[in-house]
């Protein structure tokens, strides 16, 4: 295999962790608003945990980006 074509197939690879990414936002939000309609008493302690672990799925995100622009920018 090309090392050129096996360095984009790494990339593109690594940048699949940005999808799953925004994916796990998804489910983290959706699953807090879920439990705060069901008990909005609730929600008002549990809306910072659901930022912290929003925060926390982007930064694997992010990581997952710049894992992809070091594979394709630098030799």
């Amino acid at each position: 295999m090309d090392p050129v074509a096996a360095k984009w197939i790494g990339a593109g690879l690594a940048a699949i962790g940005m999808g799953i990414a925004a994916v796990g936002v998804g489910a983290i939000f959706g699953n807090f608003l879920s439990g705060a309609l069901r008990n909005p008493s609730a929600a008002d302690g549990q809306f910072g945990r659901a930022f912290i672990g929003a925060a926390l799925a982007e930064g694997l995100g992010i990581f997952a980006f710049l894992v992809a622009l070091i594979l394709l920018f630098v030799k």
